[in-house]
């Protein structure tokens, strides 16, 4: 890959399970689902849009406490409980007068498959689908849920002279 993309990068969207998570749920005997995440993942996020660019979730699933948690962190672009990860990746895209080549998409599983092409950069978590991992521009050292976000997010920060600390 060619790693001079990454200058074009002014936009990360991520799926959440998998990426966020290490992809495992505990379900709770009231159906409820509970999920872990890397807190340096979430610290990632807040300097990212800190410095100006522009990040956005698109998930399958549905939880209440995952879309509080990013809301929290300053997500303002969550789409989840989504069937085709297309028609939000381009909603977001046309909300914000995107160009592909800006776009950094961050999945791990065959659901994601299907962004990989409109985006200037495709990554999967170190542990990803085997599909994903033949596919992705980019596989990150780290896995799902422990500090896969953060690695991206620092890589392009940093090759892009923002990483000031």
């Amino acid at each position: 890959m060619d790693h001079a993309l990454f200058n074009l990068i002014t936009t990360f969207i991520f799926d959440v399970d998998g990426v966020f998570t290490n992809g495992e749920v505990i379900v709770m005997e009231n159906g409820d689902f509970i999920r872990t995440m890397h807190t340096r993942d979430g610290q990632a996020l807040v300097l990212a849009l800190e410095a100006g660019y522009n990040i956005a979730i698109i998930t399958k699933g549905r939880s209440e406490g995952v879309r509080k948690r990013f809301e929290i962190l300053g997500i303002k672009h969550i789409y989840d409980n989504v069937a085709q990860k297309t028609d939000a990746f381009f909603d977001f895209k046309s909300k914000l007068s995107l160009k592909n080549e800006e776009i950094l998409y961050f999945g791990d599983d065959i659901p994601d498959l299907s962004v990989y092409p409109h985006a200037g950069i495709s990554v999967s978590p170190s542990d990803g689908a085997i599909e994903n991992l033949q596919k992705a521009m980019y596989i990150t050292s780290k896995k799902g849920g422990h500090g896969c976000v953060r690695e991206i997010i620092e890589k392009v920060m940093r090759q892009q002279g923002k990483w000031n600390f």
